[in-house]
């Protein structure tokens, strides 16, 4: 079973980086496995002033 990643764009946050904690060595190895539009995610953390770090592997 696939999860969807959340709407509102905290729980968002919270979500994508305790998944890039936990699961993922990279946002492309996460978005590939989940199916998830790289540049369209970036795009909505963006939004709420969030940037992805890599060498952090992840959003603040």
């Amino acid at each position: 079973m696939m999860m969807e990643l959340p709407n509102d764009v905290m729980m968002l946050f919270s979500v994508v980086n305790t998944k890039l904690r936990d699961n993922y060595s990279s946002l492309d190895a996460l978005c590939e496995d989940m199916h998830v539009n790289r540049r369209q995610l970036e795009a909505r953390l963006k939004e709420a002033g969030f940037e992805y770090n890599p060498a952090q592997n992840r959003f603040w």
